[in-house]
């Protein structure tokens, strides 16, 4: 036997002694299942309201939404000038209003003036409100607005800026004030954001994963290490595929369900696709076309 061959052998021999040492003092630890996630059946959240049947975030959006008896709303938040929570995605307004400029740099009473329906084009492709206002909503005002429906709001301010600094505190607030903790999930692009947040949850919100624990739960998953995964959210929201990484499996949504972590699919607009991942056992889907959704139950 060449040394080579020896030396590898060795490599093998230490990497398995390695892995089985790790099965022997690393189990799972299971998520503890949250209120806000208690569900019998496959659930439909409209994706920003509903955005391909009314301009994002606005009323429009969400009572078209409603009307198609939807479970909930995935809903971006943003910080303004007088540090008022908005639902909004962007970080300036000028690619969704008929204005220009920072979100950050505008007050609540700037950005009702501007019309966010300016661009939005129906399916057939008219823009039905370019000569209307239709304005701003805040967070606070959809909470009191529907007291019935899950909602995912998730932070879209980097924690790297003075609104991203304030918002985990200011959500918790509104969140504590109204008392809506249970029809509540938290999550955020930016995992560090999330972790600020349940500084002052303390875990009594349920938390969605940010892309660092996507990643973080998939790489654990493709390896031989994924009983050393302990994850620290209760629900991933996914798209089907994000960079070299295919999220459309199976087989992932196992691995996580067996973790007690639900998994949802994100920007899902075909009914084939809706029916085939929640057949792949996903909790549910968030769609920009509500109307779509509502005849998963006639197909299955």
């Amino acid at each position: 036997m060449g040394k080579k061959t020896k030396v590898a052998l060795a490599i093998a021999a230490a990497s398995a002694a390695a892995w089985a040492g790790s099965k022997a003092i690393s189990k799972p630890q299971k998520r503890e299942s949250k209120e806000a996630l208690q569900f019998e059946r496959p659930i439909i959240i409209a994706q920003h309201g509903g955005a391909a049947l009314a301009p994002a975030h606005s009323r429009l959006a969400f009572e078209q939404a409603s009307k198609h008896n939807v479970d909930g709303f995935a809903v971006s938040v943003r910080l303004t000038k007088d540090e008022e929570i908005i639902a909004f995605h962007d970080a300036t307004v000028d690619h969704i209003t008929n204005g220009a400029g920072a979100v950050k740099d505008l007050t609540l009473e700037e950005l009702q003036q501007l019309n966010i329906g300016y661009y939005f084009e129906t399916i057939d492709g008219t823009r039905p409100y370019e000569e209307e206002t239709v304005s701003v909503v805040t967070l606070r005002e959809l909470f009191e607005a529907y007291p019935d429906k899950l909602f995912i709001v998730s932070i879209q301010d980097s924690p790297d800026t003075y609104e991203g600094s304030l918002m985990p505190s200011k959500l918790w607030r509104l969140i504590e004030e109204l008392d809506i903790q249970y029809q509540i999930l938290v999550t955020s692009p930016y995992s560090e954001q999330i972790d600020r947040f349940n500084l002052y949850a303390q875990n009594r919100i349920a938390l969605g994963a940010g892309e660092g624990d996507i990643k973080k739960a998939m790489t654990a998953f493709t390896s031989q290490f994924g009983h050393l995964y302990h994850p620290k959210v209760d629900l991933f929201v996914l798209p089907l595929k994000s960079g070299v990484f295919n999220y459309d499996s199976p087989r992932f949504v196992k691995f996580l369900e067996d973790l007690n972590i639900p998994t949802i699919y994100s920007n899902i607009d075909e009914l084939m696709t809706m029916n085939r991942l929640l057949r792949q056992g996903a909790m549910g889907i968030i769609t920009n076309r509500p109307d779509i959704a509502a005849l998963i139950e006639e197909t299955n």
